[in-house]
């Protein structure tokens, strides 16, 4: 846990950190319950880097692999037909 939080910070993750802050803030200094918990929500995001908008996904389910070469020798038969 310790490492998920002080390692691979982007851009990204450290926006959702900084705007789930301040929303926390502004839902305190207004009374509202809800906005609480909206801001909460975005900056554990950018904290625990889970979900795919902080740019980490959870357990990687969501990294694409890379497309092999095209230039695999492929053989082809002719199929004939009675």
């Amino acid at each position: 846990m310790k490492e998920r939080i002080l390692t691979n910070w982007t851009f990204t993750r450290a926006f959702y950190l900084i705007v789930g802050i301040f929303v926390i803030i502004q839902s305190i200094m207004s009374q509202q319950l809800f906005g609480i918990a909206f801001g909460g929500y975005f900056a554990a995001m950018g904290l625990f880097a889970f979900g795919c908008a902080s740019g980490n996904c959870m357990g990687g389910n969501c990294s694409a692999e890379p497309k092999q070469n095209a230039k695999e020798n492929v053989s082809f038969e002719d199929v004939k037909t009675k």
